[in-house]
């Protein structure tokens, strides 16, 4: 680039570059990464586009515009999602926090009273079951994930979280799902692997090259997990208990049909912001 390095210049060549390479969203993600490197906001390209770039925030810039440029994701770049509200870390070893599973949290925010005890099976980055203590009172929960290295991920959000909620009550197991616990729980909560094992290569390259196989692949059916929880869950609930899961779009009539036949009652479905199936509860009544 000649000449003098402007805020806008230097947008302008970064959302070029990620637009060749077939960013979807390439303008956005251009002015992401760029106030990620300077320090700025959004209103920085509106107000101050002619404000002048240092020679090495154009060089960290036009590295990680390289980098989102090969489909690593914006998150992964950053270390950061926004989600319901808050800020969580995220990196390689767990899902991206994503907006729909905002409506499994808002769902499960409805029933969720102060003093109740939350499971959160397949936790990942935390960030369900963080959110909903965050948000309520005297509320304690469990986050259980096979994965070590994205518990790392969990505690170290927990961690950044207490500065404003330092009485939050949270402890992160590793573990196969029910596996090792004893307590029993007014709410379970789980977004599990659910993409069909064949489906996997077929994804985007952010997701499909990216982010743990681990936390997508549901097995053949992709149903696997939402078997596995839904047949033991009754053992973890108290009466009138509840369970919850984030679904795939065309995977309510399945889950319905899993939890009712393990017992479940007053089955519902509920939609996501774009009108498609996206959560699936009960409640146990022993």
């Amino acid at each position: 680039m000649d000449g003098n390095l402007t805020y806008n210049g230097v947008y302008k060549e970064g959302a070029a570059r990620l637009g060749e390479a077939g960013i979807e969203e390439a303008e956005l993600d251009a002015r992401l990464l760029l106030e990620f490197v300077c320090g700025t906001d959004r209103n920085t390209l509106l107000a101050h586009g002619e404000r002048e770039i240092s020679t090495e925030e154009y060089g960290r810039y036009r590295e990680l515009v390289g980098e989102r440029a090969a489909h690593v994701p914006l998150q992964h770049l950053t270390g950061e999602q926004d989600f319901m509200g808050l800020t969580f870390q995220v990196n390689e070893d767990v899902l991206v926090p994503r907006q729909d599973t905002e409506v499994l949290v808002e769902e499960v925010m409805r029933h969720l009273h102060d003093g109740m005890r939350i499971l959160d099976l397949c936790t990942g980055s935390g960030c369900i079951l963080l959110s909903l203590l965050h948000y309520s009172n005297d509320c304690e929960g469990v986050g259980v994930d096979l994965s070590e290295r994205a518990l790392a991920v969990a505690r170290d959000n927990q961690e950044r979280l207490r500065v404003e909620r330092p009485e939050m009550k949270a402890r992160f197991l590793e573990g196969d799902l029910f596996a090792g616990l004893e307590e029993r729980f007014d709410i379970i909560v789980s977004n599990p692997p659910y993409i069909k094992t064949d489906v996997i290569d077929t994804l985007m390259p952010e997701v499909r090259e990216h982010e743990p196989v681990m936390a997508l692949d549901g097995g053949a059916d992709g149903l696997a997990f939402y078997r596995r929880i839904a047949g033991d869950a009754g053992a973890y609930l108290d009466g009138g208990g509840m369970l919850f899961f984030e679904i795939g779009c065309e995977q309510a009539e399945d889950v319905r049909s899993i939890m009712e036949a393990a017992g479940f009652w007053e089955v519902e479905v509920v939609k996501d912001f774009a009108g498609l199936d996206r959560v699936v509860y009960g409640s146990w009544f022993g």
